[in-house]
């Protein structure tokens, strides 16, 4: 069976998705799989033996660039893929619709018009899945993808899935332990204040490394490092570089964002900090933990004004990291 899985975006989404190959691959050894991605996010896909291939798309410049000549260029590359026995739509947009209709296909599948927030795109599928848009992120990536290939994944299977991110980066690694802090996120309420960030690595009294993906997280990461002997700033990776030195670490410190969730991917010890979001983006396993502020999250409407993540207790972190890190040892 040929295979096509559309998930434009983002890091953390992605990552969520792709823990379906390895039981795609269990049930449908002999299937062949592509994977259609925005060209920024290419690189969390590379490695993997579950992929036959990747295809990058660049609609998100085009739109940038307010360019409909590129658009239709992008899409004119859709329809030169080769034709599959199912595409499957794992994001649920318009935009990822559209990309899944215009590749060959006779069968094309998404969620329900009652699972997704931009209803409309349902209109692209003969095929849906239906899962409450409240349910556990991962669950819902992963029923999108196995239910139109005939067969479920139980949440225990997820529970002690495999590693699904691989590397081939040749990063110098630091001398262990060390604890990599995720200190950025794409809303600034999702983010644990710096301040309280520096406390934590003040107590650990561990090398604590900082990852950063543009200029703001850089400084406030330069920020940090003034104030803790105990920090230092990793220089600028890609994200094959980020998922070696991640695997490599003691621990993963951070905010729900893409790179936190890339330990989970890896079977690295992490605490994801909540604020805004719902902690059921993830799932909580002996190593990877989540603390979350006494805010109650609206699923269907996230305040990005809720800054209740700075609430979350330094000693709550520092008392987890520390057995995380006697446990890892």
């Amino acid at each position: 069976m040929k295979i096509a899985i559309v998930k434009l975006s983002a890091l953390g989404d992605i990552i969520h998705a792709m823990v379906a190959l390895q039981f795609i691959k269990r049930h449908l050894p002999d299937s062949s799989i592509d994977w259609i991605v925005e060209e920024g996010f290419k690189d969390i896909l590379i490695n993997n033996p579950d992929i036959d291939n990747i295809h990058t798309i660049n609609i998100k410049q085009a739109k940038q660039k307010k360019s409909f000549k590129l658009l239709f260029s992008e899409f004119k590359k859709l329809r030169k893929l080769p034709k599959y026995d199912v595409v499957i739509d794992a994001q649920g947009l318009i935009k990822s619709a559209i990309v899944s209709k215009l590749i060959k296909s006779d069968r094309v599948s998404g969620f329900d018009k009652h699972s997704i927030r931009e209803s409309i795109a349902t209109m692209m599928y003969n095929h849906t899945t239906a899962i409450a848009y409240d349910a556990n992120t991962i669950d819902r990536n992963v029923s999108v993808i196995c239910h139109p290939l005939n067969f479920k994944v139980s949440s225990e299977s997820i529970l002690h899935k495999k590693p699904f991110l691989f590397s081939h980066s040749n990063i110098e690694i630091p001398s262990k332990p060390f604890v990599i802090l995720v200190v950025g996120s794409t809303w600034e309420s999702r983010n644990y204040p710096k301040e309280q960030f520096v406390q934590v690595a003040q107590s650990l009294k561990i090398n604590c490394l900082i990852a950063w993906g543009n200029q703001l997280e850089k400084e406030k990461a330069v920020w940090m490092s003034q104030q803790s002997e105990f920090i230092s700033v990793l220089p600028k990776l890609n994200l094959d570089d980020l998922k070696r030195i991640i695997q490599q670490s003691s621990l993963l410190i951070g905010n729900d964002t893409g790179p936190t969730h890339m330990a989970w991917g890896l079977n690295t010890p992490s605490i994801t900090l909540f604020g805004p979001t719902p902690i059921n983006r993830v799932y909580q396993t002996p190593i990877n933990k989540v603390l979350k502020s006494n805010s109650i999250v609206d699923h269907f409407n996230l305040n990005k004004n809720d800054n209740s993540i700075s609430e979350i207790k330094v000693t709550d972190i520092v008392k987890m990291s520390k057995k995380l890190l006697k446990d890892k040892s």
